[in-house]
């Protein structure tokens, strides 16, 4: 299956996944998809027969609302059948709303709240500097996650260790909970603040599959964590969904549940 795909997928799937459950954040997974299908059709190294394989690349979606759309890619990948994912937010489901790793092959650490993800993923990038080993860890984020102190911690700790196998993708839509990014707490000059804490920086189109492979292929970086910011929109596949916080915190119901399936049926 090509990236393309997958992300066609994942789109369909999460609109289908929230709706079911009532649940949020369907432009947050609708926005990012072109990452995730990307690195799981071939950019990272798993394994869907072994999920525990010691040598795999290690993924943490530091933005754990937007679990749908990993546990979608994880599913068209081979990690748990398809069917799995009706069950959705719905109770006793193992699919929760925020990612989680109980009972999901694929999951590494279970997340949601938001600014520990890149914590979590530079030690894991410090514990394979220690063992010697030479698989990569990657941490997609929100950018309105960026507004935590704690995630500028863990920028200058990797910095400081120069974590060459930690790569940090930015899904960078302008937009979080209740308003643009720039008028809750301005991130710019966004780049320029990673690379004063020691990271490389690449920016790619979010949606351009060949530009976040490229981006995402080999570090680098002369010794340097990596950055990637990926410029995207929020809600991305669905036109009324696209660039609109009324859609952070609801699903698709009835007509519009129809509308926005009907326009992700169509070849983009």
């Amino acid at each position: 299956m090509t990236s393309q795909e997958l992300a066609k997928r994942i789109r369909r799937h999460v609109v289908t996944m929230t709706s079911a459950g009532k649940s949020s954040h369907v432009a947050s997974g609708l926005s990012m998809a072109d990452i995730v299908a990307v690195l799981y059709a071939g950019a990272m190294n798993v394994r869907a027969g072994e999920p525990h394989w010691d040598g795999r690349d290690r993924f943490i979606l530091s933005k754990g609302h937007a679990g749908a759309a990993v546990y979608a890619a994880l599913a068209e990948s081979g990690f748990f059948p398809a069917a799995k994912l009706a069950s959705h937010c719905q109770d006793g489901s193992d699919l929760s709303g925020h990612v989680s790793h109980k009972g999901n092959p694929g999951v590494e650490v279970s997340t949601g709240s938001l600014g520990h993800g890149l914590s979590l993923g530079a030690g894991m990038a410090y514990s394979a500097r220690l063992r010697q080993a030479r698989h990569r860890v990657f941490v997609v984020m929100s950018d309105g996650e960026c507004d935590e102190g704690t995630v500028w911690e863990a920028v200058l700790f990797a910095g400081h260790h120069a974590l060459d196998r930690l790569i940090a993708i930015v899904d960078y839509n302008k937009i979080q909970s209740l308003a643009s990014v720039e008028s809750t707490l301005r991130l710019e000059p966004f780049a320029d603040k990673w690379r004063a804490f020691g990271w490389a920086v690449r920016e790619a189109d979010g949606h351009d599959h060949g530009a976040l492979a490229a981006a995402v292929a080999d570090n680098g970086t002369d010794g340097s964590p990596l950055c990637v910011l990926a410029h995207t929109t929020k809600g991305r596949g669905v036109s009324f969904m696209e660039n609109s916080v009324l859609w952070h915190y609801r699903s698709a119901q009835g007509k519009e549940l129809e509308a926005a399936l009907a326009e992700l049926e169509t070849d983009e």
